[in-house]
């Protein structure tokens, strides 16, 4: 078995890694959402999650993961083997989309864009106590 072989076989196996993260984690969100699943950093004053909004912050975790592990595998074979312009933009592209799917799925989770901070406690409750 020869290197670019090996690096197809990790290609292969990273993509089934990814995929099983996915429906393992929409098959597991099931119970955890029924059972009351509360994130643990919840902003101050926020309600309770529903059953239908639990479930969805789980689910779209695992899809977030998913597409980070599908991601890694598109690099690792395109980058080990040899890179063409057209495989190359074919990834570029790829990326792109999963990018933009995650970051997508980041503003649907915690309701704020990757790169913005997470807003403190005492900055919240002075915008309450402007109110």
């Amino acid at each position: 078995m020869d290197f670019q072989h090996i690096i197809e076989a990790v290609g292969r196996y990273m993509d089934f890694a990814g995929v099983a993260v996915m429906v393992i984690g929409a098959v597991i969100s099931i119970p955890m959402a029924l059972r009351g699943y509360q994130p643990r950093k919840r902003p101050a004053g926020s309600e309770k999650l529903t059953v239908y909004r639990s479930y969805r912050q789980l689910l779209g975790r695992s899809i977030l993961l998913g597409l980070e592990l599908l991601v890694a595998a598109d690099i690792i074979r395109t980058v080990a083997v040899t890179p063409t312009y057209e495989s190359v933009g074919v990834l570029a592209i790829i990326v792109l989309i999963r990018t933009f799917l995650s970051f997508s799925l980041e503003l649907e989770i915690t309701g704020r864009w990757p790169w913005q901070k997470e807003p403190s406690e005492s900055s919240s409750e002075r915008a309450r106590a402007d109110t």
